[in-house]
């Protein structure tokens, strides 16, 4: 299976923060909030979601196409993902905006703050769908800029692609004719728990509404695993996959839908890609910064039969095994 994958390409700048963010904040002060977190760390890392999720579908051998808009600082990261299995033919390279910028402060509870600054994002929607070299057989839409995220939706639907949504932090910038444009119609939906409720805010559509206009809603809850659900069918619950460590949460999301997709790509029952995603989201979750893992088939292997036993894991050993 083909898979391209739009959405932003950024370098994070990931500050740790050694307090509680919920400590600082005067309930009777919120709407005039004034801070300044000292932070003791800064990692300077590649992401954005597109990026990341490309990323984890190379490890997987799957060569996905990221769909983009970058600087002209760009050639290096380029070659990073190149060199680990990630066509990026059909990023547009902005002759006068930089990369895009996502700074991010998490404190010692897990919790973020963050800003993320669009450069040459905005320059996706001059991205045409039509015009890539290969025809995908799958594209997934995530966040982005709207206007992009709006084009390549039309085009893929207009081209007979099937897609999967992931509207995650964009959905703030969406009105209602906007969200229901980028959901209606996805063969797979993704959110997180939070976004959950802000899509069906957003939409003016219930969750069965929503059910009933696309194919499988799979919903993230951290580490309480994952959701999987279908309109007129039973809801299904994936346990996550416990975690040594945690050395840092961002891009975790970004990997479970690296694993999801990949697992899907192979002819996977839903309920094993959602392992696969679980696995590689902790694999993620243990290491800092969102590309900076690596995969052993081994080591994936053996967390798939602790978080759901034998039969699981030796079902994925074959497929994994072949990965280098």
């Amino acid at each position: 299976m083909r898979i391209a994958v739009t959405g932003s390409i950024a370098t994070d700048h990931l500050l740790t923060f050694p307090g509680r963010f919920a400590e600082q904040l005067i309930k009777e002060q919120l709407e005039r909030v004034s801070l300044s977190f000292l932070a003791d760390a800064l990692e300077v890392r590649r992401g954005g979601v597109g990026a990341n999720i490309c990323f984890g579908l190379g490890l997987l051998g799957l060569e996905p196409t990221l769909v983009g808009a970058a600087g002209a600082d760009f050639a290096e990261y380029g070659a990073w993902l190149r060199s680990h299995g990630v066509d990026t033919s059909a990023v547009r390279v902005s002759e006068s905006l930089h990369t895009a910028r996502f700074v991010c402060t998490t404190d010692e509870d897990q919790n973020q703050i963050a800003t993320f600054y669009a450069g040459a994002m905005a320059e996706a929607r001059r991205i045409d769908l039509a015009s890539l070299a290969d025809r995908p057989d799958l594209v997934l839409v995530g966040a982005d800029d709207p206007e992009a995220m709006l084009r390549h939706t039309a085009a893929a639907h207009r081209l007979g692609i099937p897609v999967a949504a992931d509207p995650s932090q964009q959905l703030a910038r969406l009105d209602r004719d906007q969200a229901r444009q980028l959901v209606d119609g996805a063969r797979w939906l993704f959110t997180n728990e939070y976004e959950e409720a802000l899509l069906v805010e957003r939409t003016g559509w219930s969750k069965a509404d929503l059910l009933d206009r696309v194919g499988t809603w799979i919903t993230t809850l951290g580490a309480d695993g994952v959701t999987l659900a279908r309109g007129g069918a039973p809801g299904l619950r994936v346990p996550a996959v416990p975690a040594e460590r945690i050395a840092d949460p961002t891009g975790a999301g970004d990997a479970f839908r690296s694993g999801f997709l990949a697992g899907t790509a192979w002819g996977w029952p839903q309920e094993q890609a959602a392992r696969l995603g679980c696995a590689l989201a902790t694999t993620v979750l243990e290491a800092i910064g969102t590309q900076e893992y690596k995969l052993a088939p081994a080591d994936l292997t053996a967390r798939m039969e602790r978080a759901y036993g034998p039969d699981a894991a030796r079902t994925a050993e074959p497929r994994l095994a072949e990965l280098r």
